[in-house]
């Protein structure tokens, strides 16, 4: 008899990206864009180099964006290998309406609004050049 194991994704837990500077991505994910700053220390993975984790409150896996800093590297290029892209979730069109306004308003670029394939979304740049989708849940 043999016993068969499904093994199984449950979901994304958290993104990591490398930053020049922590303070910088804290005034842009916590004072613009109203994360919470969960953790803000040594990285596990590199003592020398501060960590700092945003998202919800609770630091709830899913819901998690971290930045390692690493002020004496170069900027990154794009291509194999690297991240287009992450997207934060809201919850309704409106939401995202508004939050066009109220980036725009605080002198933050950010496109349009997209219609995309059963959700809507814009996008904007971090401190660094990440670039950061905000986007309805869709369909």
């Amino acid at each position: 008899m043999t016993d068969e194991r499904r093994l199984q994704i449950q979901g994304l837990h958290h993104v990591t990206a490398i930053c020049s500077s922590a303070d910088r991505m804290i005034g842009f994910y916590r004072d613009v864009l109203g994360l919470a700053v969960v953790r803000d220390g040594p990285s596990d993975d590199d003592p020398q180099s501060r960590h700092v984790w945003f998202g919800a409150a609770d630091a709830a896996p899913g819901r998690l964006v971290s930045f390692m800093e690493y002020p004496e590297l170069p900027a990154g290029a794009s291509g194999v290998g690297s991240t287009h892209h992450f997207a934060l979730l809201v919850g309704s069109d409106d939401e995202l309406e508004a939050w066009t306004e109220y980036l725009r308003g605080r002198g933050v670029e950010c496109t349009a609004v997209m219609e995309r394939s059963g959700f809507r979304s814009v996008y904007v740049r971090d401190p660094d050049g990440h670039l950061v989708e905000i986007a309805t849940r869709g369909a």
